[in-house]
């Protein structure tokens, strides 16, 4: 934790670089996991876009992290689950379709209702269009958009004595109009937040082993690690080589 200590500042103006490429950005996604912070529960964040990984410690989940992180940007697309917190910080919000394929998947399970294993296809139909997107004219994509939206549309209006699928059909329309942002930009916006989760994964697995830290600077600090070390990964840079490149700089 000395050596953490004494590295924190040169760890920190790297992240203020990738904080100023993700005000850059025009697609950032977002997501974080609860962590124990000084003894009390806390979170870690993650903010990415293209150039950038930003990693955060916060006392809080709410929205008010994402106003400070942003600065007032507003990216073209946000990308993350539907938790409200994360909602409406850029111009238009792609939700993660894996989190909604989660739901659906459990309604499959435990219903015999015919509604969601319609939606489980019909997700399975833009999760195979998505592999594709890049590789489509823009008027077939059009089309395909098209014949989703009516798709959904039947699906949405399916009567049903299953209050799980009355549930279901209520969230999704909810979010309809974020699940085909990704036809909007082919290539730049994926169609799930799993980079995002990737990059949460070592915070969770430190949360398991030490349950936590017990300084609100150890935390702000391996952030800041982490932080740089993910940037520079997106280039293609080793870890080791980079850490030894930010204490030595």
């Amino acid at each position: 934790m000395n050596l953490l200590r004494r590295a924190h500042g040169q760890f920190r103006r790297g992240r203020e670089a990738a904080v100023s490429a993700l005000h850059r950005a025009a697609v950032v996604a977002s997501d974080e996991t609860g962590v124990r912070i000084e003894g009390s529960n806390a979170y870690h964040w993650v903010f990415r876009s293209d150039e950038a990984v930003v990693h955060h410690a916060a006392p809080t989940r709410a929205a008010a992290v994402v106003h400070a992180m942003m600065d007032g940007h507003r990216p073209a697309v946000w990308i993350s689950d539907r938790y409200t917190a994360q909602q409406g910080h850029g111009e238009r919000h792609r939700t993660c379709l894996a989190h909604l394929a989660r739901d659906v998947a459990y309604a499959v399970e435990v219903s015999d209702d015919p509604v969601p294993l319609r939606l489980q296809l019909w997700l399975g139909s833009v999760f195979s269009l998505a592999e594709r997107v890049t590789d489509l004219a823009a008027s077939t994509l059009a089309a395909k958009r098209r014949t989703l939206e009516r798709r959904l549309s039947e699906i949405l209006a399916v009567p049903s004595q299953c209050d799980l699928t009355h549930a279901l059909q209520a969230k999704i329309g909810r979010a309809r109009h974020q699940l085909l942002v990704f036809l909007d930009h082919p290539g730049h916006v994926a169609v799930t937040n799993n980079r995002c989760e990737r990059a949460l994964r070592p915070a969770v697995v430190q949360r398991k082993v030490t349950n936590g830290y017990r300084a609100m600077w150890a935390a702000a600090g391996e952030a800041d690690v982490r932080t740089v070390v993910d940037t520079a990964r997106l280039a293609g840079a080793d870890t080791f080589g980079i850490i030894l490149k930010t204490i030595r700089a």
